[in-house]
């Protein structure tokens, strides 16, 4: 769950209330899905967001794993 909050917050630096304006958000979900997010608005962006509620959770907990291997903890502590 944490890996979600994370996420969201870093991707919508400018737009925590409206995450649909998001540039970032939009560039992954156009990426994502290949339509073209130039005018998205508040009900069809979380309609993506419902419809693709697994695939996103997975790309989380993924990006979340990754990060624990990019942060390599010292081995001289």
């Amino acid at each position: 769950m944490w890996n979600i909050v994370r996420f969201l917050w870093n991707a919508t630096k400018g737009h925590h209330l409206a995450p649909w304006r998001s540039p970032y958000l939009r560039w992954r979900l156009e990426t994502y899905s290949g339509i073209k997010m130039t005018h998205i608005g508040f009900l069809e962006f979380w309609g993506i967001m419902w419809r693709e509620r697994k695939q996103m959770a997975q790309f989380l907990k993924w990006t979340g794993e990754m990060k624990q291997y990019a942060r390599v903890k010292p081995k001289n502590p």
